[in-house]
Parts: structure tokens; sequence; C-alpha cells
């Protein structure tokens, strides 16, 4: 990479080196950009992704760059410093929280791995590019002079309607192995396929390739990373906070949402009785908060043990499936947490609009993603039983 090019890089987003002046840095831009992303929030839901507004709040404001490497000038974050981002974000709106979390994952595998001479055609303006993508491999790659040419649809693709670029993960012609394939957005035919339950805003709609000519400067392995430091040696424990703490902000939200409104909501056909006067209610909110907070403090106990190995040598597969298995356990706990709140909270909370209905709507949709289905504590369950020494995610 030239000189020039650091330089540019460097002079992109001004990302203090000091952690404690970084977390401010982060905390500052989403404070920045929090009424524009408010504001978008119900534009998000009804066209079912992000809207223009937001799009652009989050590009001005540097939050794409935090899992990027310090050497191209992303601020290469710890887990811990992500989490409370994202936590912040997420309850701003959900649908944006997502976003950035899809972009800057994705994005830091993208820009770790790729040569020097394909992240200079990537920045081609001042902000850092989007990224949309799919975990699951599909279509077929086949090998053609000076790269391949690849065919094949992807599903969940969230932000994909945003995107600079789409990564897709795809079968070698003989399906021997898995590529991973990085392609402008604009060569991409996206699918207006995303009416979910919830995270309607996140527009994670399929996109397909037709035949389309990758040069083999844009395809990827899983080999280690060619610049970065501990964040891109986490493996898929680098997505595990991320999953974690969206759910667990959501969850957040709900409580604070309950406990605004208790004073206001009767409950009884007749008279009704105040519910902040209820008993077996100042009990639940209290058990929320403490179920709340565990499951948080898991999931920075677990990201911390998994960045400080990694800052010496790769994660090993157990502690990234005790890290997928906290997200897991996160997100199960979120659920529980605002389905036990919602009870209290009367028949309006179940209407359409509703700030709980929302929330509930969006995490039942968010557990279903594969990343923190049950098979996470399977796997988990049996490297604790010795009885292999695998961890897949799957």
């Amino acid at each position: 990479m030239s000189r020039e090019f650091r330089e540019q890089y460097r002079n992109r987003v001004a990302y203090p080196e000091d952690r404690e002046e970084l977390r401010e840095a982060l905390m500052d831009a989403v404070a920045s950009i929090a009424k524009d992303v408010e504001g978008s929030a119900q534009e998000n839901e009804t066209g079912r992704t992000l809207a223009p507004a937001a799009v652009e709040a989050l590009r001005k404001s540097g939050l794409t760059g935090m899992k990027s490497p310090r050497e191209i000038g992303g601020a290469e974050a710890d887990p811990a410093l992500q989490i409370d981002v994202l936590e912040a974000l997420t309850q701003v709106d959900a649908a944006t929280g997502w976003a950035l979390l899809i972009a800057n994952g994705i994005g830091a595998r993208v820009l770790s791995a790729m040569p020097d001479e394909v992240v200079d055609e990537m920045f081609t303006a001042q902000e850092l590019p989007f990224f949309a993508g799919s975990l699951k491999p599909d279509g077929i790659a086949r090998s053609v002079d000076g790269g391949y040419e690849i065919t094949g649809q992807w599903g969940w693709a969230s932000g994909v309607a945003h995107a600079d670029y789409v990564v897709a993960p795809v079968w070698t012609e003989d399906r021997s192995g898995v590529i991973w394939a990085v392609v402008p957005a604009d060569r991409a035919e996206i699918h207006d396929n995303w009416f979910p339950l919830g995270m309607r805003g996140t527009g994670s709609s399929d996109f397909s390739l037709d035949q389309v000519f990758v040069p083999s400067r844009f395809i990827s392995t899983a080999g280690p990373p060619v610049r970065g430091g501990a964040l891109y040696r986490l493996g898929y424990g680098s997505a595990a906070h991320e999953h974690g703490i969206f759910a667990i902000a959501l969850a957040s939200k709900a409580l604070e949402t309950i406990i605004e409104t208790a004073e206001e909501k009767r409950r009884g056909y007749v008279a009704g009785s105040c519910v902040a006067d209820r008993e077996v209610f100042q009990a639940a909110i209290v058990k929320a908060e403490l179920r709340i907070k565990a499951a948080r403090l898991l999931m920075v106990d677990t990201s911390e043990r998994l960045f400080a190995i990694a800052c010496d040598a790769a994660a090993p597969v157990a502690l990234q499936a005790e890290a997928r298995a906290a997200a897991a356990h996160c997100t199960s706990e979120a659920l529980a947490v605002t389905t036990e709140l919602i009870r209290y909270a009367g028949g309006s909370a179940v209407m359409s609009g509703h700030p709980l209905e929302k929330i509930l709507r969006d995490l039942y949709t968010a557990q279903s993603h594969l990343f923190v289905s049950e098979s996470a504590y399977e796997i988990l369950g049996r490297l604790r039983l010795g009885l292999t020494a695998k961890a897949p995610l799957s």
C-alpha cells in the first residue's frame, strides 16, 4: 500500500488511540446522530429497510469504522467498547443498531483479509464502504481466466439496499470448499422479499448473482488476516458480543419503557388499580433488571476473555463456542424478560405501533438467527463432554 494511501486512510476519521478517548469519541458519535436515527425509525419500519437519513447519519458518524483495522483508518475497537456503542445505538433504534452491527462485522472481515490493491479500490469516497452479505454458502463459483464466474442466491442480507459491496460465500465448482466473493452491490440483483414479523427496518432481503465475473483479487478464503490485531483472531467469536448485546439492549429498553408508564397504567374493568402499586409488579421489574444485568455481565466477561487470548494467538474454538453460547443465552433471557414484562403493560402494549409490541417482535425475529440458535448450547456441550474438538458454526 502506498504511503499516500496510508495518509489518506489516516485522515478519514481521527480515531483516538487512547482507549478511554476512543470510547468517548464513539459514544459522542452515537449521541450526534441519535436525533436523525430516532426520526427515521418509523420510515425504516414502513419502508422495510434503513431510511436514507439514517444511512447518511451512519456514513458521516465514523461508526462504520469501529471494527475496521487501524492500518486503513479504522478504530479497531475492542469488543467491550463495541458493546457500549451497539447497546446505545440499538436503544435509539433497533434497525439502525442492527445495520451498524452487520456493516461493521462484514466490513471487518473484508478489510482485514483483502489485499492492499482491493482495499485501495474500495476507498473511492471519504466514508468507509458499507458491506452486506450472508453467512450461508450458496451458488457455484466456476473457475475462469482471471477469476470466477459466480451464480447463486443468498438470504438474510441485512442492509443490502444501501450496501456498496455484497459478500457472498460460494461453493467451488466441485463443492469441495467455500470461497468468499466481494462484489460491487450494483452487480447484484436485490429481491424485495423481506416481510418479517420483526426487525422490519433492517432490509434483510435476498440478493443474487447471475454469472457475475469476480476477479481473483476480490476472492477471499478462510485464511489468517493480512492486517490488524487481536480483533481479527477471534474467529466467529467476533460476532458473539454483537448479537448478545443487541438483544440485551432491547430488553433494557422494554424495562425502561414499562417503568416510565407504570404510574399512569391502570388495570381492571371498573376503577382499576395502578400497576406501580402492585407488589407483584414491583418484584417483576427488579427480577427483570437483575436478569438483564447478569446476562450483560456474562457477555462482557466472555468477550473480554476471548479478546485477551487473541492478543497473543488465534482464539481457541472452545472459547469461541462459549462466546456464541453466551450470545444465545443473552437472546433467550432478553426474550423471556420482555415477555414477562409485557404482561403488566395491558392491552395497549399488544397494539401495532406500541414500543413494547415492536420490541417483542424484534426479539422474536432476532432469536431466529442461526448464530443464536439452540445449536450453540449443543456444540459447547459436546466440547465440554470431550465428545469432539471441533465447534462448527451450525
